[in-house]
């Protein structure tokens, strides 16, 4: 049977709230090296850090709730304002690539220019080391494995190999899972590109409730992740403050940032849950 990972204070579970505060991050990164006239999907990301971000932040101080923010290092640079009230409300920051960049489109040096000059816009805006890293797109690969380890980044935040904290080439992971992810239930910019038609919010809520019970009954980490520019909108946080009016009524969670969940799994020492990433470069000669 397999072995349930040790919570503090005999908790059940885990939860973490987290945001990946991208604004058009990811827009400018997919078309940087094409011209573009079509404004629509540009004008509706800039709704977070324009309306999304500061109902947010009103949301997790009514229910006294501590996220993790993962910021790209352009939005920091372009919204520097709402990155210093991020922290003045003792929310964590982490990295989040410079401007959306996916590691496995970039090289080694591009990985650590982008983490570099990111913690330096971050140190300058706020006066706090980043500790914490989540990859955009969620992927990683050993180079950017490599680069963090002597970044000195304490977690990554990108993988899904449990659902709970694990090691990965000897760093903390916390994982993600898509199931908790709010794009994949309302992303939709129209003019024909990659779109979900938007649910219904409190159907949304209601898995994410049902997973909690399953991570719950499982010793799991619900790590749940949110875009201010999807989930800022006015329905989508009215299920979303409900979501958090079920998770406060239950005594069995512990509440954790991301850096305090990888502070903790360093400390306990929970060495069976290691994991050493493939050799992607050695794969891809053994399939040739």
């Amino acid at each position: 049977m397999h072995e349930l990972y040790k919570w503090p204070d005999q908790k059940k579970c885990a939860v973490a709230i987290t945001f990946d505060y991208d604004a058009e991050s990811p827009y400018l990164w997919r078309n940087r090296d094409k011209d573009w006239a079509g404004i629509g999907e540009y004008e509706q990301r800039k709704f977070g850090p324009r309306q999304a971000i500061d109902r947010i932040l009103d949301l997790l101080e009514k229910w006294e709730i501590k996220a993790t923010f993962f910021i790209p290092g352009y939005v920091a640079e372009q919204y520097p304002e709402t990155v210093k009230l991020i922290h003045s409300k003792q929310h964590e920051i982490g990295l989040h690539g410079y401007l959306h960049e996916r590691v496995d489109e970039i090289n080694e040096a591009e990985i650590e220019e982008a983490i570099i000059k990111s913690k330096r816009i971050f140190q300058e805006l706020t006066g706090a080391q980043i500790r914490g890293y989540r990859s955009p797109s969620w992927e990683i690969t050993n180079d950017t494995l490599k680069v963090l380890k002597r970044s000195d980044i304490l977690y990554d935040s990108s993988l899904m190999g449990y659902d709970h904290p694990y090691w990965i080439n000897d760093i903390p992971e916390l994982p993600v899972q898509w199931l908790l992810d709010d794009v994949v239930y309302y992303r939709h910019v129209g003019g024909g590109g990659r779109s979900t038609s938007p649910n219904n919010p409190m159907n949304v809520i209601d898995l994410w409730k049902q997973e909690f019970l399953g991570l719950k009954e499982y010793g799991g980490l619900f790590m749940l992740t949110m875009h201010p520019w999807v989930s800022g909108r006015g329905s989508r946080l009215m299920a979303l403050e409900n979501l958090f009016r079920y998770l406060k009524e239950d005594p069995d969670i512990w509440w954790a940032t991301c850096k305090e969940l990888a502070e903790y799994h360093q400390q306990s020492h929970q060495d069976k849950f290691r994991e050493y990433a493939p050799n992607t470069k050695e794969l891809n000669r053994s399939r040739g």
